[in-house]
């Protein structure tokens, strides 16, 4: 046997091998993927000066308006309406027309959850970080918020003339008036966009293109709902008509 056959054997079984290494680097060492920047510095440095832009702006704009304060609470006396602010006035709206725990809990989560989940659902790199991805996706975004915009008034105006919560008031659980039916309507509503593309034979971008845009038109109407049609009791009435003289733009 020779000195070869010692330092490297023959036949051993073994799924690896020896192989020679070269100094030098790879054409791709020190690149990333193309059209990407640096998270640091880059990116963080741009956030940064957004971030005190946006200070800015707003430390500007308490110098020049001033906050509509009311007069200290008296806990004995609730103001009428009692309205959330402007943030939170969609989901009031909502727990108008469902059960606190759906509207308030599970409606919520469920929502901060699909939009934690849309980088894993749609994982394709191509035309990522392009807005609408195609023409395709843009007409199917504009759909949708045409869509949202003329079924949610009337889910809002039919659910109030012809509430639920009193119409199974004493025919039906709770849950069932307040819960599940309010809950088989949303997910009716959204559905409908969804069936079409899928007759359509949408891919994944484009059906995540439209449920975020239904559920980003949905709380933009719910706002609105509850900002300009709620008056005192939170019931609603046309902007024309607000009882005791309420006008909801008032203070702004």
């Amino acid at each position: 046997m020779n000195t070869t056959d010692e330092v490297f054997p023959k036949q051993t079984g073994k799924s690896y091998a020896l192989v020679e290494l070269m100094p030098g680097s790879g054409p791709m060492v020190g690149k990333g993927p193309e059209d990407t920047v640096f998270s640091f510095p880059i990116v963080l440095l741009i956030e940064g000066i957004l971030f005190l832009g946006v200070t800015l702006v707003v430390f500007i704009f308490s110098l020049v308006k001033q906050a509509p304060l009311d007069a200290i609470a008296n806990p004995l006396i609730t103001a009428d309406p009692a309205k959330a602010p402007w943030y939170f006035v969609g989901l009031q709206e909502l727990l108008e027309h469902m059960h606190p725990l759906l509207a308030g809990i599970l409606a919520p989560t469920s929502l901060i959850l699909f939009l934690l989940a849309i980088p894993y659902i749609d994982h394709a790199r191509e035309n990522a970080g392009v807005w609408f991805t195609s023409v395709r996706g843009r007409r199917i975004a504009i759909l949708s918020a045409v869509y949202t915009v003329i079924v949610m008034p009337v889910f809002i105006l039919l659910d109030n003339a012809y509430s639920l919560r009193e119409l199974l008031r004493n025919s039906a659980p709770v849950w069932v008036a307040q819960g599940l039916l309010p809950a088989l309507i949303i997910a009716l509503i959204l559905m409908i966009p969804l069936t079409v593309l899928r007759m359509s034979k949408a891919n994944r971008r484009e059906v995540m293109i439209c449920l975020f845009t239904v559920t980003l038109m949905a709380a933009i109407i719910f706002t609105l709902s509850g900002f300009f049609l709620r008056g005192p009791g939170f019931k609603m009435y046309p902007p024309w008509a607000m009882p005791n003289n309420y006008n909801p733009i008032d203070g702004l």
